[in-house]
């Protein structure tokens, strides 16, 4: 979708909508889309040509199954709408689940505990189960799990996507404009003021830039991340997500169980240097047939934009060794940056008709469609309901 065909006139200053959206990530879409579902008129606000941003520069991974507490609430209600937006708006998800690698003991400990908290959610998987479905060097695993809510989608096709399905129904799009200042009821813009009763700021790790006083106090940082694509010679198909014990120690119901207590201080000591880089180990593999590797986690006010190349070659080392590969090609290296908090979401009322979302610990994808209806359901006065599932057609 160029912008050229959706940045339509500047705002006139007449000009009123039901529903202002500042930022056009998932999130900021998600607010479209639930918005827009129950019949108002939405404008999106967002000062690049395309979205360029962390809800496309990620794995595509829709980690359903290991979120925890209000992560997981939202986690679910995202998926019956992903599900929806690939029968309806063309974006690519594919219902694979997740495999996930258990390389030592007390990585199984962690899924097995897991298994007994969610049931039918989690299949443990023996040994010679995990050699069968994952193309990883022979012997590499002890056992693993298979998650089935899970789902994958490509980032780069499924923003895209849903920006015009939005377009397509009626929302209106700025592209090129940025926003200056954020007021009851009116949004200052490059382009003019537009007009707004209800305004949603989803701008991600630029949050500080509108509300530098609300990012501090919610210690709100960037977080930067290396990542790759890569061409891989693979025995067979990856045909889900995968991760592995350094992925048990990250998302919120792995971490929380009682054998991953003693499986961090397991990786941090028998690798200091990977520890250090704050590693994710995991992969998905894109219809292309590409891998994406990663990945990375720095933090702080600013990200530097200079990538060391010591994590990216951690990176490869690793995936070497997981998938017993003596070569990988490189077809891409890059950096994505986050918004980073202590808590899970930021979801903030700092003025009259003026709401602030955010995702803030990398898991925007998986949750922000519905962190994105819950708030837009609080906005019409109502709970939290499948009314964005209905409003798609």
């Amino acid at each position: 979708m160029s912008a050229a065909a959706t940045t339509g006139a500047s705002a006139a200053s007449g000009e009123r909508f039901d529903v202002a959206v500042v930022g056009s990530g998932i999130i900021g879409l998600g607010a479209a889309l639930a918005a827009n579902a129950r019949g108002l008129r939405v404008v999106v606000i967002e000062r690049g040509s395309e979205p360029t941003g962390a809800s496309i520069r990620n794995f595509g991974h829709l980690c359903i199954t290991p979120q925890h507490g209000l992560a997981r609430e939202f986690a679910l209600a995202s998926r019956e709408i992903w599900l929806k937006l690939a029968a309806e708006a063309g974006v690519w998800v594919r219902e694979s689940g997740t495999l996930v690698a258990a390389r030592h003991a007390d990585e199984l400990a962690v899924l097995e505990e897991f298994a007994g908290m969610r049931g039918d959610e989690v299949a443990l998987l023996t040994a010679e189960q995990v050699d069968e479905a994952l193309p990883i060097a022979p012997g590499a695993a002890v056992g693993g799990a298979f998650l089935p809510m899970d789902l994958q989608a490509n980032p780069r096709q499924a923003v895209t996507a849903v920006a015009a399905y939005l377009a397509r129904n009626g929302v209106e799009f700025r592209w090129r404009t940025a926003v200056g200042a954020v007021h009851p009821g009116r949004v200052e813009t490059s382009r003019g003021p537009v007009h707004a009763d209800e305004i949603v700021v989803a701008t991600n790790h630029d949050l500080d830039l509108l509300y530098p006083e609300l990012a501090e106090r919610h210690g709100i940082e960037r977080c930067g991340l290396d990542m790759l694509r890569v061409s891989a010679r693979l025995s067979r198909p990856l045909v889900a997500p995968l991760l592995t014990g350094w992925s048990l120690v990250r998302y919120g119901a792995f971490s929380a169980t009682d054998a991953a207590a003693a499986l961090k201080r397991r990786l941090q000591a028998e690798d200091p240097v990977l520890a250090a880089l704050d590693l994710n180990q995991m992969y998905t593999q894109l219809p292309d047939g590409s891998l994406i590797v990663g990945d990375t986690h720095y933090r702080g006010t600013s990200i530097a934009p200079f990538q060391d190349e010591t994590a990216f070659e951690s990176l490869l080392a690793v995936t070497r060794e997981l998938f017993g590969l003596a070569e990988l090609r490189v077809i891409e290296r890059w950096q994505g940056v986050y918004a980073s908090g202590p808590e899970d979401f930021l979801i903030e009322r700092p003025e009259p008709g003026v709401s602030v979302i955010a995702a803030t610990t990398g898991i925007g994808m998986t949750t922000g469609l519905g962190l994105a209806e819950h708030v837009v359901a609080g906005l019409t006065g109502e709970r939290a309901t499948t009314t964005a599932l209905k409003g798609i057609a």
